[in-house]
């Protein structure tokens, strides 16, 4: 264990002794392509932080989702990440990248390809964390279909943590209560698995180029007794897109013919009065 341990320092100290992140995208002639949504973070005072805060990073492997030129890459192998398994699409990253492998004394693994096609089950790896600055582009679908791998997480093996960086709105969409504003598809799908808080925010100034609003970094955790007691979903995300695409709407006006005292409902209630559990009930009976 010591051994191992002490590569793991070693590759830590050949990591920070690579240039800073703007010298090797300048070096590789790279820039942020706005048709990827990318947004890149130079900060290593942020990414760092945002590292350490992924519960256990040192004991399971971290998978990063577009990496870019990898600042956030490096923040995880410093904060000592055993291994890292970044999924980039870009391929103009690769020579920044891959000096970023060479010195990571093999805990750096990178896959280029589109992340909405790659097989988590096929990454070989039993648990590992999630971490990474979500394209904007792209982060709420990889989000839905993280979910929906956590809700079949039945044995508690599998995604253990999620650390996203998102739009601030896209952040309090997620971690919203009833009644909020904000309420709505994402907060009820992310309360039917796991917990979901926001840690911080991250100014637009932190990026380049600076996006047009202000970000958060959101950690979102399995939860074991809500997954075990999930029925379906699926079910319940059809449930959602149907009361909340007309949600200024009482719901029995969209949804006709439904007991609704069945449920300790009346009716007239709109659906971001509803409580996840209620749309968990409601998607048992309703095609």
């Amino acid at each position: 264990m010591k051994q191992c341990s002490d590569r793991r320092v070693q590759s830590s100290d050949n990591v920070t002794a690579l240039p800073g992140v703007s010298e090797m995208m300048r070096n590789a002639g790279l820039m942020p392509k706005k048709q990827l949504g990318q947004n890149f973070l130079f900060d290593l005072n942020l990414t760092g932080r945002i590292a350490r805060s992924v519960p256990d990073i040192t004991s399971m492997p971290v998978v990063e989702v577009g990496p870019g030129p990898g600042g956030l890459t490096r923040a995880l192998l410093m904060a000592g990440a055993p291994r890292v398994i970044a999924i980039e699409k870009d391929r103009g990253t690769e020579p920044i990248l891959s000096r970023i492998v060479d010195a990571s004394g093999g805990r750096l693994d990178v896959i280029y390809d589109d992340a909405t096609r790659v097989d988590m089950n096929a990454l070989g790896v039993t648990d590992y964390a999630i971490c990474s600055n979500l394209p904007y582009n792209v982060g709420t679908g990889l989000l839905i279909g993280w979910l929906k791998k956590i809700a079949s997480q039945h044995d508690g093996h599998g995604i253990q943590s999620l650390t996203l960086m998102f739009q601030k709105e896209v952040a309090m969409r997620i971690t919203a209560h009833p009644g909020d504003e904000h309420y709505g598809r994402l907060a009820v799908l992310t309360a039917m698995v796991a917990d979901a808080r926001i840690l911080f925010d991250v100014p637009r100034t932190a990026f380049v180029p600076a996006p047009k609003v202000t970000s958060a970094v959101v950690q979102i955790v399995p939860n074991a007794d809500k997954i075990n007691a999930l029925h379906d979903l699926a079910q319940i995300e059809a449930v959602t897109a149907k009361l909340f695409g007309q949600r200024r709407k009482m719901i029995r006006s969209i949804m006709q013919g439904v007991d609704w005292a069945r449920f300790g409902l009346n009716g007239t209630e709109r659906a971001e009065q509803l409580p996840p559990e209620k749309f968990a009930a409601l998607a048992e009976i309703i095609d």
